[in-house]
């Protein structure tokens, strides 16, 4: 099961579930893997709703990797992905805001 509040979020591929967790490692690849911009400007773009596929598409193969997926990008292309493209671009959007998100709490 996937932990909301280690930023984690479950994707289904082929049938087979998948956790996915944006380290800090997931993010600088994710940050490499953005042919323009950065992270702020990527959230922009998931909060206005101007995000690519490819936004979607960089964001879960780092959230992938960061659950300990070992895969590319190019894997994802034959992949059944359970709920479809929105889905997909809900998870991303999910994960996104889990990175960025204090877990509210006793300090």
């Amino acid at each position: 099961m996937a932990n909301p509040h280690a930023g984690e979020v479950a994707l289904v591929l082929d049938g087979r579930r998948h956790v996915m967790k944006l380290t800090l490692g997931a993010l600088a690849e994710l940050e490499a893997m953005l042919e323009s911009g950065s992270l702020l400007e990527l959230v922009e773009r998931f909060e206005g709703g101007g995000y690519s596929t490819r936004d979607v598409v960089a964001l879960i193969v780092a959230g992938l990797r960061g659950g300990g997926w070992q895969g590319r990008a190019e894997d994802l292309l034959n992949v059944e992905i359970e709920g479809g493209p929105m889905l997909a671009a809900r998870k991303a959007a999910e994960l996104l805001a889990r990175a960025f998100t204090v877990p509210q709490g006793p300090a």
